[in-house]
């Protein structure tokens, strides 16, 4: 492996290497000091071309200390703590082609409550989940499907905080073609043309898939694309999800209860060219996050926009042109937000947020008024040697110790974590 190692400490129980990895074909090393950061980085898969999952896709067990994530051959959890790596999923059960034929497990992600891992398959679009512990598998039902004659495909991609139910979006292809660039039936790692797609203003609906009896409710009928579909990790019964495309062309975020009612649009635009997407639930189900640039272009600034709820606030956090991300996310405690980094800085960056002091107050009534801030960042992680076309997707831990992602600096991609405190 083409690694510059500056020194090598015989005493660690594992082999800890000192220096930034370039990429290369051989296994990346289980741990190391990003020299150009001071922070620990470890590696959480073993085998090439695994997975973490999408950034909003919960991926962690109800205690905290198990991360889920797949690969070629299976789907695995690993212990944060003792780093021993399960297989969950795997030709045991029957989900797997048997040598290196490609995945038939499309992952949806871990209950909060259960820690049952869902999955859908993607050959008869059935919907099932798996116990880790004991491996007890469970069929819950069937997705309507794309039957070549130009009917209806549905998906499904989260899970309510009580587990009763999954929900996502139906498209009524209709005869109108749109098989090709709809985005439920691209090939895995396939890119969709977004203006492409957004200007078929195909049929949708979303819909709910009861996990006891795998009966699916239709509502929310539009000819906006529907996507990014994320239940309240809280409320059991309020879906957040956005109009799907170019971001200037939608008003992107959107709420409603899954009965149907409520429809709520999050965000308002303020200029032309304003855009904002990549919505993500707080821990607490209290604040919707995402991403805005007030407008696309010209310089845009960038900001971290949040809208609570319960009461209305609105919270700006400035970003710099540098510390842009693909994603970001914040931790359980809100105290902390960390990005995956871009074309403008190849960095895995930490926020710390800070709110702006009302040097009017007492003089005018506030309320109502966007309150701003700004951050400090730092970063943890060089990602000069990430190509980006595989977006890295960053969580944190439960315990907020640890930021995950993945990457593809080695070339395959593996599944990495990278510590919040500088390393002694």
């Amino acid at each position: 492996m083409n690694l510059t190692m500056r020194w090598w400490t015989p005493l660690l129980l594992i082999a800890l290497w000192i220096g930034s990895p370039a990429r290369a074909a051989d296994t990346p090393p289980k741990e190391w000091i990003d020299p150009d950061t001071g922070h620990r980085v470890v590696r959480l898969s073993d085998e090439p071309n695994s997975l973490s999952l999408y950034f909003h896709q919960n991926a962690y067990s109800p205690d905290g200390r198990k991360l889920t994530f797949s690969s070629r051959t299976g789907v695995y959890q690993v212990d944060l703590q003792t780093r021993q790596i399960d297989q969950i999923i795997g030709e045991q059960t029957g989900q797997y082609t048997q040598g290196n034929a490609a995945v038939s497990v499309n992952l949806i992600c871990v209950g909060r409550k259960t820690g049952q891992i869902y999955y859908s398959m993607r050959a008869d679009r059935t919907v099932w989940w798996i116990d880790p512990r004991t491996k007890e598998t469970h069929k819950i039902g069937q997705l309507p499907n794309y039957d070549g004659a130009g009917r209806a495909i549905a998906g499904v991609g989260t899970v309510n905080a009580d587990e009763t139910r999954l929900a996502g979006t139906i498209t009524y292809l209709d005869g109108r073609g749109g098989a090709a660039t709809n985005p439920v039936t691209a090939a895995p790692g396939q890119r969709i043309n977004l203006a492409e797609r957004w200007a078929q203003h195909l049929p949708m609906q979303l819909i709910t898939m009861d996990i006891q009896t795998g009966e699916i409710k239709r509502f929310n009928s539009d000819t906006n694309w529907l996507n990014h579909v994320q239940y309240s990790p809280t409320d059991p019964h309020l879906i957040m999800f956005c109009h799907e495309g170019p971001w200037q062309n939608n008003d992107r975020v959107w709420t409603i209860r899954d009965d149907g009612t409520g429809l709520f649009q999050v965000h308002h635009r303020t200029m032309i060219n304003e855009i904002w997407g990549h919505e993500f639930w707080s821990a607490d189900g209290n604040t919707i996050w995402f991403d805005l640039a007030t407008p696309r272009g010209m310089g845009a600034i960038g900001w971290l926009a949040g809208y609570k709820l319960q009461t209305g606030e609105q919270i700006q956090y400035h970003r710099q042109p540098v510390e842009s991300s693909i994603h970001y996310n914040v931790s359980r405690d809100g105290s902390l937000f960390c990005g995956d980094g871009g074309r403008n800085g190849a960095w895995i960056y930490l926020f710390h947020p800070h709110m702006a002091r009302n040097m009017a107050a007492g003089v005018y009534d506030a309320k109502g008024l966007i309150q701003p801030g700004y951050w400090e960042s730092e970063r943890l992680v060089n990602m000069s040697e990430h190509d980006y076309t595989l977006e890295p997707n960053v969580s944190f831990t439960p315990d907020m110790k640890w930021v995950v992602f993945r990457s593809n600096m080695f070339g395959p991609s593996y599944v990495f974590a990278v510590e919040v405190a500088k390393a002694q």
